[in-house]
């Protein structure tokens, strides 16, 4: 293990001994503060309760990711080869990040139901933004000398963009790729919150309303667990593919 990850995996276990020790110290009841052995115990133990909850919550991540793709990255190339397009957009792009979560999940959940869309849609909101802004950005960086030459060569614009723009783009798209799926929990358990029969954040609300907290630390614990999961299968798909920068 490399010195970065054992400093990080120190300061954790330093905060997670803290912890441990406050809790037993003062304490501490249960259902206001369980300790970190007991959030891990439930983890485990109630791993059957939760697994069918993560697994609504992963579907609803995934396809909230692959519905991002899907539309972001067309869209940042046509505002690329269209800078009168990026500025008719670039507001709305800007107003649906700036309009809070919370607000819009309701009207959701009202105009999809409390199934899996209302989530998903909540999710590819969340996640649309940094992608198509990172990639966009990626475009544009390209070094003016690069695109002289492939001009002067007689290169057409789907040629250039292919050879070209989206390798040199590559790096800034995964890094938009990254913190996307890393707050991508975030859409899809708020939709869960607001209206939902299944997921994470369905258990959530429910082991709160018993004041069954360890299950509701349980359950964020699994949601960190998918956002790592999620964050480090992006990283390797990232050394695989950019491969001329390492």
């Amino acid at each position: 293990m490399t010195r970065p990850g054992m400093i990080a995996l120190g300061l954790i276990g330093l905060v997670l001994a803290g912890w441990e020790g406050a809790v037993r110290i003062w304490a501490v009841p249960v259902f206001i503060l369980p300790s970190p052995s007991r959030i891990l115990e439930t983890a485990v133990v109630q791993a059957p309760l939760i697994l069918p909850h993560a697994a609504v919550t992963g579907a609803e991540i995934v396809l909230g990711i692959v519905l991002a793709l899907i539309t972001a990255i067309p869209l940042a190339v046509v505002m690329f080869a269209k800078p009168v397009l990026e500025k008719a957009l670039s507001p709305f792009l800007v107003a649906s990040q700036a309009i809070p979560v919370f607000a819009l999940a309701p009207l959701l959940v009202i105009w999809l139901g409390y199934g899996m869309a209302s989530k998903v849609f909540m999710a590819w909101i969340i996640i649309f933004f940094p992608i198509t802004v990172s990639l966009l950005q990626g475009l544009k960086s390209c070094d003016p000398e690069y695109r002289t030459l492939f001009i002067l060569m007689g290169s057409s614009f789907f040629k250039t963009l292919t050879l070209l723009y989206w390798p040199w783009a590559l790096p800034q798209f995964f890094a938009g790729l990254r913190v996307g799926v890393s707050v991508a929990t975030i859409g899809a358990v708020i939709g869960e919150w607001v209206g939902a029969q299944q997921g994470l954040g369905f258990l959530m609300i429910q082991s709160n309303a018993r004041l069954q907290t360890p299950l509701v630390f349980a359950a964020i614990l699994w949601l960190a667990a998918m956002g790592l999961l999620l964050w480090s299968l992006v990283g390797r798909l990232e050394k695989k593919i950019i491969t001329w920068t390492s």
